[in-house]
């Protein structure tokens, strides 16, 4: 009994912001659990040096910033990067987010298409990057909204929206293989870059009812005015919340609860679903949706600039 009261410890190593940093303790099924999440300013050698040192104290450790690996078509590739900040790490799991996007990210657009609140169906959709958001594009199409993949847009800065699965698919297996052995910082804001705005495209924010994916491509490239639109990402600090309710969002839907005035990002969230689990990790999607049902465990929605 004495074990099962210690609390669990699950920290997150960052390539992003160090300005991100926070700290909180929270209870889930009578376990408490201490997440910390610590941002390296872009900084490779300080990021694999605290990956190591956790390595063995931490209960689960999420890997923020970048992907461990992509998927195109049924094949994955490893972002050479990344595997090289874990090549050390022997004895804790180090999650990335990945398994729980796949999961919980196409449960909460299901969940959303089957009420009132949010019109999935024939609403336009930016998904800034879908390649590491598989499971939420499926499920967008599903629901039946028309939805623009900004891969190319936002990633590589290439003005080619794509429309469907399939094309999302052919790009990703033609360049994977290439982008992957490339530095992440070349196509995914990191450090100091998750501070810098330039608007890239704004028309395709401006011309879509909702915006999703990876809050960093949002926050960096979108314009300064969101009038009226609905916004589904996750990693929103308090600052953010401001900001967007200054550009005229009207609503924000994190993927992630919000713990302490801000949701944490999915690595962090898979990090202490395996913590909780006890499992080395990743977990399959189905034990995820478990654990997400379990813990009760659910995506916040928050209104802004509505007189509702």
């Amino acid at each position: 009994m004495e074990a099962s009261k210690k609390a669990k410890h699950v920290v997150s190593i960052s390539l992003g912001s160090s300005k991100r940093d926070a700290h909180a303790m929270l209870e889930l099924g009578g376990q408490k659990i201490s997440i910390e999440r610590r941002g390296t300013d872009g900084d490779f050698d300080k990021a694999r040096q605290l990956l190591e040192r956790w390595d063995g104290k931490a209960d689960a450790i999420g890997l923020g910033g970048t992907d461990l690996y992509v998927y195109a078509g049924k094949k994955r590739y490893t972002f050479r990067e990344s595997a090289r900040l874990i090549a050390n790490v022997h004895k804790t799991p180090v999650l990335d987010g990945s398994g729980l996007k796949n999961s919980l990210e196409r449960k909460l657009i299901q969940s959303l298409a089957a009420g009132s609140e949010v019109p999935i169906r024939g609403s336009k959709v930016l998904l800034v990057c879908a390649v590491d958001r598989f499971g939420m594009a499926e499920a967008l199409l599903e629901a039946g909204a028309q939805v623009i993949f900004g891969d190319l847009i936002f990633g590589l800065n290439i003005n080619k929206p794509l429309r469907s699965l399939k094309a999302l698919s052919w790009w990703a297996t033609l360049l994977a293989p290439f982008v992957t052995k490339l530095p992440v910082s070349w196509f995914y804001p990191m450090g100091k870059e998750q501070e810098v705005h330039v608007t890239r495209h704004p028309e395709y924010f401006l011309d879509c009812d909702i915006i999703a994916g990876d809050f960093h491509y949002i926050k960096k490239f979108m314009p300064d005015k969101l009038p009226g639109k609905i916004i589904i990402t996750n990693t929103v600090t308090a600052a953010d919340r401001v900001m967007l309710k200054e550009a005229g969002v009207r609503m924000l839907i994190t993927t992630t609860p919000c713990i302490e005035g801000r949701s944490f990002g999915t690595n962090v969230m898979e990090a202490m679903l395996v913590a909780l689990h006890g499992d080395k990790g990743p977990l399959p999607a189905s034990e995820y949706l478990h654990l997400l049902e379990q813990y009760h465990i659910e995506s916040s929605v928050e209104y802004f600039n509505t007189e509702e």
